[in-house]
């Protein structure tokens, strides 16, 4: 039987980047990580807690028969052990891309102090509601700055993409990270635009110098039956 001809694209098809050739960049948020933050290192690098390692699990098993050319991660430990999951149904190492590190919070105070010696609880929570309101990094003092963190992720996320000609790569990194390159991409003034649940998948199209967000915030493989491993 004679395959029939694919029709030619559209013009909306190559707008959208519905075309052959394209790469499939799903940018994954770490499984959810450990909640005791007293010194300002515990925000820059904290493990998995035990929900996150069930998060990362299911990720795993719900891209077991997906293929990836490669799988990126940023060095902090949430990320690096949530790739690691997904590259054990896989014949991959994860590719560590250190810029993919989420964004510094508190990173100019002393990390062996307790946080509370600098930052009130009344301060945290004044902090934490500007960067709702404002949805930028500048929010936070004693921290990386929007630009510079900005540039610095989406840098990072080009650096994976143009590494190698690939039909689909994971890259494994962080709530801020994914945000600041979705915002790039939809070309949204702001650093934070949505809420990335843990191990959420978010798919972008790459094709040359274009990039088109296709898929956002996809979260089903932590829902089975009765059990819910969603967390934001």
């Amino acid at each position: 039987m004679t395959e029939e001809p694919r029709p030619r694209p559209s013009p909306l098809d190559r707008m959208y980047l519905a075309i052959d050739g394209v790469m499939e960049v799903l940018l994954i948020r770490h499984g959810e990580q450990t909640r005791d933050m007293q010194t300002a290192s515990d925000f820059r690098d904290p493990p998995l807690s035990e929900r996150g390692r069930q998060q990362a699990k299911a990720l795993g098993e719900s891209l077991a028969s997906v293929h990836f050319d490669a799988v990126f991660a940023s060095n902090l430990q949430r990320a690096h052990d949530t790739a690691l999951a997904l590259t054990s149904h896989h014949d991959l190492e994860p590719q560590v891309i250190e810029d993919l590190r989420e964004h510094e919070v508190f990173r100019d105070l002393p990390g062996d102090q307790p946080l509370d010696k600098h930052i009130t609880r009344e301060l945290l929570r004044a902090l934490q509601s500007r960067l709702i309101s404002e949805k930028t990094a500048d929010a936070y003092p004693y921290s990386e700055g929007s630009a510079e963190f900005r540039n610095r992720a989406i840098n990072a996320v080009e650096q994976a993409i143009w590494t190698q000609r690939a039909e689909r790569i994971a890259i494994v990194c962080h709530a801020g990270v994914i945000n600041a390159y979705v915002s790039h991409v939809v070309k949204s003034p702001y650093d934070f635009v949505f809420g990335p649940d843990h191990t959420s998948i978010s798919v972008i199209a790459s094709l040359e110098n274009r990039r088109m967000l296709k898929r956002l915030n996809d979260s089903h493989h932590l829902r089975n039956g009765d059990v819910d491993l969603t967390s934001s």
